[in-house]
């Protein structure tokens, strides 16, 4: 699968997953590995707990879980296991509500707006309507729910932002010492292409002749190609790939992000060189280099910015701890 795409919310349990070039979407492999949990099945309408009068419910938490093991890459907890990531997502959820509570008392502009940009750009990593549905369905998530999700996120990070920021500082020495602690980790640019392909895809399961007739159509486009039809033209028509849209481009990747044989044939090519068929796991590939982009360290005035914002988020992240144990001490909590 050449490129995977995630669209994760940066405070709250919000996480749509889209595939490109696969056959099966992430979400639903997210799907497959969230039903081999070994949990209980009570009402997902359950009250756990209530915070300040809010209840957080059952379904809340198994869905926690849920993306938990995605984002985890993990297939199965067992009870035991199971139990201790149930009590430290409660906690964080708990936690959140909190947090929430405590962003209705600001004022803030434009949440709306924000609000709405934030799933709009969710949105778009779809194709159509039906996918985008089908991704929220296997999350467990409707549209109403995931806007209000959103709301949540952008309201605390907007808190967060208003009552912390303005309190911390970040100087230029620790940027520098961050960088330089951190360049061989961070900053240091492994070589990587930007190509485009023609995929004549196979499913999982394809007999033989279905390998041949795939194989035979590649070498068919492959020569009408190298009689000088437009790559990008012919791409659009008969790739099966959904990079057709965009003329077959892939964007720029580096080393492993491609299956091998994708990645070791784009890596032999020079600018405007075309590859043979190629055969991978996914299909049978004819493969177009854009641009060879060399291996570099960025320098420091280029990322300055970028550090600088990074140091300044890890500074109030280490307010919340004492924050968030106020909010407890005065909140209500009550186990149902």
């Amino acid at each position: 699968m050449p490129h995977l795409k995630r669209i994760v919310s940066s405070t709250l349990t919000v996480l749509l997953l889209t595939a490109v070039c696969a056959g099966a979407s992430v979400a639903e492999e997210a799907a497959a590995k969230g039903a081999q949990v070994q949990t209980s099945q009570p009402s997902p309408g359950d009250t756990l707990l209530k915070v300040n009068g809010k209840p957080i419910t059952r379904q809340e938490m198994d869905r926690a879980v849920k993306i938990m093991l995605v984002q985890t890459g993990t297939k199965q907890l067992l009870p035991d296991a199971l139990k201790q990531a149930q009590a430290a997502i409660l906690e964080q959820l708990t936690n959140s509500e909190l947090l929430y509570q405590a962003s209705l008392e600001m004022k803030m502009k434009d949440l709306d707006k924000q609000v709405d940009e934030k799933l709009a750009k969710d949105r778009a990593a779809y194709k159509t309507d039906a996918e985008y549905e089908a991704a929220l369905a296997r999350m467990e998530m409707d549209r109403n729910q995931l806007k209000e999700f959103t709301r949540r996120d952008i309201a605390i990070n907007n808190m967060i932002e208003q009552r912390f920021a303005g309190k911390v500082k970040v100087e230029e020495s620790e940027a520098k010492k961050f960088y330089d602690d951190n360049r061989a980790k961070y900053f240091e640019k492994n070589a990587s292409v930007r190509a485009s392909h023609i995929l004549i895809g196979l499913g999982e399961n394809a007999s033989p002749e279905q390998k041949d007739e795939a194989k035979a159509k590649a070498d068919a486009l492959l020569a009408r190609l190298k009689k000088g039809e437009d790559f990008g033209e012919l791409a659009k028509k008969e790739s099966t790939c959904p990079s057709k849209e965009k003329g077959g481009d892939l964007g720029v990747f580096g080393s492993g992000d491609m299956v091998p044989p994708f990645e070791k044939a784009a890596f032999a090519l020079q600018p405007g060189e075309m590859s043979g068929v190629v055969a991978t796991v996914f299909g049978y590939h004819i493969i177009k280099l854009t641009e060879a982009i060399p291996a570099r360290v960025e320098p420091y005035e280029e990322v300055k910015g970028k550090i600088m914002d990074h140091l300044k988020r890890e500074k109030v992240r280490a307010e919340l701890p004492a924050f968030i144990k106020e909010l407890r001490e005065k909140a209500k909590i009550e186990k149902a």
